[in-house]
């Protein structure tokens, strides 16, 4: 079948190997050999890493008390070809015991199991990821709004089949901004305020796994019954059914039988439909059908003010100067920015230093330096033409259109504003062109922003998207 997992090469083991070499410098030989030596690697495959822990104990305590500092120390030592690090217990895979957990521990996160309706035997339920611990700023403003009406109505005293005016509802968004966090909240409120409805939550590998699992035990009629008596049906990470059309026809089912009762659907991905090479167009019809919430990369202001919720809730104080050096550095996603913070005080309880910027600095050197990088002119235009949907050969052609004008103009400004290139290197990299062309450029989107907010807003967004 052309959904088999790859398995992980040579390669992969000896990054894995300096990964662990980095963690039991950082983190010494008594947490080494506790936590981080009995891990092993199952496979990495599309940048997304699988390690194996012995317990579920030992995987839950791993996730969520190393699993950032393991996930940007493997990236750093593959060169950034593991991005996602997922943990497991030895006996997870294939389709799960009734009560049993199906889905992976994300690192730095606790397990969720399939059916948030009621946690797994011999696991708490996961109360970190709720709405009250996310936070709201512009970039997110609206995917929480509207996760947040989605869970209030289907927590309601009747369960009102019309009461909601879109449906699906699909999260998108690049990794680490806040989509998965939202979905566990969905599931955790819905859990807290009607138990008896029936919420399962999981994966879209994990309901790959379950029915391919189906097919090869002949069990169908069992996972048939099981997705489709559901009254909410929650799937993360939905781009991961590009290409797998056997898995693809039967959710496409599974969601039609539920819409069709006026049951709750909500997915998410990296993302939005309309994006999502290997889909069906029938399933990316339906997905884009409901309302489409994107979460854009943070702003400085927002990082600031969830690493002072984070603070917050920490044993020992962290300086607010910390703080903000943090939110200027760390802009690439939430998962970073909250893994870096973790690191900075397990170093400052480890070390028993008080927690500085100079401390943060050394702690967090590895990190720093790949949050440095500059973005390229060639990345600059090839990501500016995706965006606007042009191709990468306008930004150089003689074309003036409007339609290639502006998106070229808005790449000429944010290639003067991001990288040391003069004007007139600038105007010979985009079709040699003069340097008073790069300059009206600037000029022009500098007056565009003061004339539109909501231009400007884009415009930032395109920036902090190059910037992460």
């Amino acid at each position: 079948m052309a959904e088999a997992r790859r398995a992980s090469g040579a390669g992969d083991d000896g990054s894995w190997a300096r990964t662990r070499a980095r963690l039991r410098r950082e983190f010494g030989e008594t947490v080494y050999r506790n936590w981080i030596r009995p891990l092993t690697l199952e496979r990495v495959e599309n940048g997304a890493a699988v390690v194996v822990a012995s317990t579920p104990f030992r995987r839950d305590r791993v996730a969520a008390q190393f699993g950032e500092r393991l996930r940007a120390a493997w990236m750093a030592e593959s060169g950034g070809a593991v991005r996602e690090v997922e943990v497991r217990a030895p006996a997870e895979g294939g389709v799960p015991a009734p009560g049993e957990a199906a889905e992976p521990a994300r690192a730095g996160a606790a397990a969720p199991g399939a059916d948030p309706a009621g946690p797994a035997q011999g696991e708490e339920p996961e109360s970190r990821y709720t709405f009250e611990n996310f936070v709201v700023g512009a970039p997110n403003e609206l995917a929480f709004r509207a996760a947040r009406r989605v869970a209030d109505r289907a927590a309601g005293p009747a369960f009102d089949d019309g009461a909601l005016s879109f449906n699906p509802l699909f999260l998108h968004g690049s990794h680490g901004l806040g989509k998965t966090h939202l979905m566990r909240a969905i599931a955790w409120e819905i859990r807290r305020r009607a138990p008896e409805r029936r919420v399962i939550y999981l994966s879209a590998e994990s309901f790959m796994n379950q029915f391919t699992g189906a097919l090869r035990g002949k069990g169908m009629a069992p996972f048939k019954a099981r997705f489709r008596s559901a009254d909410v049906l929650m799937v993360d990470d939905i781009h991961f059914l590009g290409g797998k059309s056997s898995t693809q026809e039967e959710f496409l089912h599974t969601f039609n039988d539920l819409m069709d009762r006026g049951r709750r659907v909500a997915v998410a991905s990296v993302k939005p439909p309309a994006d999502l090479d290997g889909l069906e167009d029938s399933l990316r019809s339906r997905l884009g059908a409901g309302l489409t919430a994107d979460i854009h990369p943070t702003t400085y202001e927002l990082r600031l003010d969830i690493l002072r919720a984070r603070a917050g809730r920490l044993e020992i104080p962290v300086p607010a100067p910390v703080l903000e050096f943090l939110a200027h550095k760390i802009a690439s996603n939430v998962r970073d920015l909250e893994g870096a913070l973790t690191s900075v005080v397990a170093h400052a309880t480890l070390a028993g230093r008080d927690i500085s910027t100079g401390m943060v600095r050394e702690a967090l050197r590895d990190m720093l330096r790949a949050h440095d990088r500059r973005a390229t002119v060639d990345e600059i235009q090839r990501r500016i033409a995706d965006h606007y949907r042009i191709r990468l050969s306008d930004m150089l052609s003689a074309r003036r259109s409007r339609a290639v004008a502006r998106p070229r103009q808005v790449a000429m400004y944010l290639a003067r504003e991001l990288t040391p290139h003069s004007l007139p290197d600038l105007g010979r990299r985009f079709g040699g062109r003069d340097h008073t062309t790069v300059l009206y450029a600037v000029r022009k989107i500098d007056d565009l922003r003061a004339a539109d907010p909501r231009f400007a807003d884009e415009v930032d967004m395109l920036r902090r998207m190059l910037e992460a």
